[in-house]
């Protein structure tokens, strides 16, 4: 499955911006999904998870209760909106897509990646 991650880009902080990873080559109903971001010189890390169902959802303790995970299958789509936003929140965000059914939070289990689209948040 070949993923694209768009919607980054400027913003204030205290702003919002959605992301948006679409699939190809294969639905991703059969996949748990995540999304990761990474700063100049530290590894991914996990921002937001989400079950292959979409009923389960997982967030790093950094974006709880400003971020909001979501798919829609149908559409072969998985989102990420981002609330509030911080200059502390300036990465480049990966989605990805895990074989397991579940929401992995380990990076190792997630096989298929997108491309990074830059969010910079300025203060």
């Amino acid at each position: 499955v070949q993923l694209q991650a768009y919607g980054g880009g400027l913003v204030q902080a205290g702003g919002s911006l959605t992301l948006s990873c679409t699939a190809s080559g294969r639905t991703i109903d059969n996949y748990g999904m995540g999304w990761f971001r990474q700063v100049p010189g530290k590894e991914h890390n996990l921002v937001a998870a989400i079950t292959r169902t979409g009923n389960s959802t997982y967030f790093n303790d950094s974006v709880k209760g400003r971020f909001a995970i979501s798919r829609d299958n149908a559409k072969n789509t998985m989102y990420l909106r981002m609330n509030g936003l911080k200059p502390e929140d300036t990465a480049v965000y990966y989605c990805a897509a895990s074989e397991s059914a579940w929401a992995p939070l380990s990076l190792v289990l997630y096989k298929y990646w997108g491309q990074g689209t830059q969010v910079t948040v300025s203060s």
